[in-house]
């Protein structure tokens, strides 16, 4: 099967600064891809080289076979993009919004008016099809956003940070409606600053930092990439979490981590369970009050901080700029 993706070293610069450098990557099609880094790293650049928005500097970059440089046409035919804010007219009704994006993709009133209709049942909008999206909440908007995009029934959607903003009710409906998309059939891919997101919704993430994919898998595998455990304590009083810190950071392969607000010590173990049964003789014999001791592999964001010596980006600030209107045809 051809991939829906693939990037062989594939350079882009702005002036001084380079984007990607030397990009290598292949992504098969039926699937979410996640494309995770730290600010800056390049990920709304691949977005636009894969929207043809903009052309690589060097390298060859292909969606399901085209050649976004040789074939641009031929890779927008194929693609649907939602960028990074919701691009829908407020003082229009839902399904006139969709209406009319689908009469920029050249389909008739009848078509468009039918398109319209099936994409909003496929999003769970056809009981607020008719009011205005002034009125609609953030979730609603994102929601429409990407039927916007799914107008012209794409291959690939393209979701750029689509969640940034949106309350966690709001991002929980969004994400129904990206797995209900990837169910029938589209493919995705998607930046997000959000780890749990990433975690929740990929088959596949591919990991950038300064411009290349340094870890490419999926999420249990990544996880499994760092070779380390974590030995998690939950305490019933915080006045001891300096004590539980400094027990476990004589069994870490580094200091613990304290989070007063949540009363847990963390530390990254290199091995099992016997360095679990370490620990615990240590907080027995400092007649320690516990109320839970896990031995689990680290979390996305861990993983992350592992690859790249950067925490995860803080999803409050889009790190690179907006994409442009959602759903309008691209070039």
């Amino acid at each position: 099967m051809t991939p829906m993706i693939q990037a062989s070293g594939v350079v882009k610069r702005f002036g001084a600064t380079t984007a990607l450098d030397g990009l290598e990557l292949v992504a098969d099609q039926g699937q979410v891809l996640a494309v995770l880094g730290p600010n800056g790293a390049g990920k709304t650049t691949l977005v636009r080289l894969i929207a043809t928005l903009t052309r690589p500097d060097a390298g060859t970059l292909r969606v399901f076979g085209h050649d976004v440089a040789r074939q641009p046409l031929a890779v927008q035919a194929s693609i649907g993009l939602a960028g990074q804010f919701a691009a829908v007219e407020a003082t229009m009704t839902g399904r006139e919004n969709l209406e009319m994006v689908a009469r920029l993709f050249g389909q008739d009133r009848a078509t468009a008016r039918a398109t319209s209709t099936g994409v909003l049942a496929q999003l769970g909008l056809v009981e607020v099809a008719d009011r205005l999206v002034r009125t609609y909440s953030g979730g609603m908007r994102r929601k429409l956003d990407l039927g916007a995009s799914l107008v012209g029934t794409p291959r690939l959607l393209l979701l750029d940070e689509p969640t940034t903003g949106l309350d966690p009710a709001s991002r929980l409906e969004l994400w129904d409606a990206i797995r209900r998309l990837v169910g029938q059939g589209t493919s995705v891919l998607l930046t997000t600053q959000y780890l749990e997101e990433a975690d929740r919704l990929a088959d596949q993430i591919v990991i950038i930092d300064r411009g290349r994919a340094i870890a490419h898998g999926t999420p249990a595998e990544l996880k499994q990439r760092t070779g380390h455990n974590v030995i998690e304590v939950r305490l019933r009083d915080r006045g001891a979490l300096a004590q539980v810190a400094q027990a476990l950071t004589q069994v870490g392969s580094g200091p613990a981590q304290l989070d007063e607000a949540t009363r847990r010590v963390t530390v990254v173990v290199a091995g099992g369970t016997n360095q679990l049964t370490r620990v615990l003789p240590a907080l027995e014999r400092r007649a320690i009050a516990l109320e839970e001791v896990a031995l689990r592999q680290p979390r996305l964001d861990e993983v992350f901080l592992a690859l790249t010596g950067h925490p995860p980006p803080q999803p409050e600030a889009p790190a690179d700029d907006p994409v442009g209107p959602a759903g309008a045809p691209v070039g």
